[in-house]
């Protein structure tokens, strides 16, 4: 049997071919030159979004590394286009598209003025690109009147329409609770590397500061994590943390799950110790934080003899144990409302929404 990705990418070929698909928008699972969906040969157009430290174990160590693998997407002869990058990653892109004659452009972010479906600053850096892509591919297929690649008479209708409709799963989304919507609150965002951290904590604190102004309910900020074992906290939760920081966004409480949710509570004292025991990389997580909160409280009272309200962390054996909690805490706690932001992993995002849905 191929690998779980590999096969996935058979499949969607099989399904493509079967429904007679007019395009297919193919993402890359991991890097580029060795991933499956790079069997195509002669795609119409190439994209590389921004660049971070992903996937290293298997991409590289350095940004020059990571590009290295991204730019096996080049074809020769194919427009290619990518957003800005840093210094050292542009320069291997720009060499791997000179190798192969590949006419590699930097598009710019789009207008801020075009409201867009997707949340976040750094989306309209990926409108830029998605406009600079399906313009080249209509092009392509000869619909070459206002294909929208020249951004100064405007972008068409049908292009507005598709920014501002546009919708992720996961990414950026606001779902009261099922239960409790007055009271709880998720905002919810797959973010799993230390870029996309950063693009979460001021998408969350953006968020906040607006319903401040809006609502008069005191509020409370509760961070909702986990990440997958491949990941480096140590690199995601001072991102996301200091950045909340920056924006005047402070979290009162911070929860930690397992990877895969537990659709039963801790039974016999037998069970504790397995379940604890399995449980080791969640404690790790809680350890990682409270560290950061002991090193700013230490610093805070240095300069303010005040200092702040001590913070609390958790560990709870499964997701819907711990949104039991937070349920039990907001019906005690009736006058705040909890605004709870939930990362570090698109499955956990997809466990909560599948649990507070049900």
């Amino acid at each position: 049997m191929p690998t779980y990705f590999c096969f996935l990418a058979l499949l969607a070929f099989k399904i493509f071919t079967t429904e007679q698909v007019d395009v297919v928008i193919l993402e890359v699972g991991l890097g580029g030159r060795f991933d499956a969906t790079n069997v195509i040969q002669k795609p119409v157009v190439c994209g590389i979004s921004s660049l971070g430290y992903d996937h290293m174990e298997i991409l590289g160590y350095t940004l020059a590394e990571i590009a290295a693998e991204k730019a096996g997407i080049f074809k020769s002869g194919v427009p290619a286009f990518t957003v800005a990058q840093p210094d050292e990653a542009m320069r291997v892109l720009n060499e791997k598209a000179s190798k192969l004659e590949v006419n590699l452009q930097v598009v710019e972010p789009l207008d801020s003025s075009q409201r867009l479906g997707l949340q976040g600053e750094h989306q309209y850096l990926n409108a830029g690109l998605a406009v600079a892509l399906c313009s080249t591919f209509l092009k392509e297929i000869g619909i070459e009147d206002k294909n929208g690649l020249d951004q100064t008479n405007g972008l068409p209708e049908k292009f507005i329409s598709g920014l501002s409709n546009a919708y992720l799963m996961g990414r950026a989304m606001i779902v009261p609770d099922s239960e409790l919507p007055e009271e709880i609150v998720y905002y919810l965002d797959g973010a799993h590397s230390p870029e996309s951290m950063e693009a979460c904590a001021i998408w969350f604190s953006k968020q906040i500061k607006q319903n401040q102004e809006r609502n008069q309910k005191r509020s409370e900020q509760i961070l909702l994590f986990n990440c997958m074992s491949v990941r480096d906290p140590s690199l995601l939760l001072p991102r996301l943390r200091s950045k909340c920081i920056d924006q005047g966004v402070d979290f009162k409480r911070a929860v930690f799950v397992p990877n895969v949710s537990v659709y039963n509570q801790v039974g016999s004292s037998t069970n504790v110790g397995t379940r604890v025991e399995s449980m080791s990389w969640q404690f790790g997580l809680q350890r990682i934080w409270e560290s950061l909160a002991r090193g700013e409280a230490k610093s805070n009272s240095k300069s303010d003899s005040k200092g702040k309200e001590e913070e609390k962390s958790f560990v709870f054996s499964s997701l819907p144990v711990a949104v039991d909690w937070l349920r039990d805490n907001a019906r005690q706690s009736k006058q705040v409302r909890f605004q709870v932001l939930v990362t570090g992993s698109l499955h956990l995002v997809g466990d909560l929404l599948r649990f507070i849905k049900k």
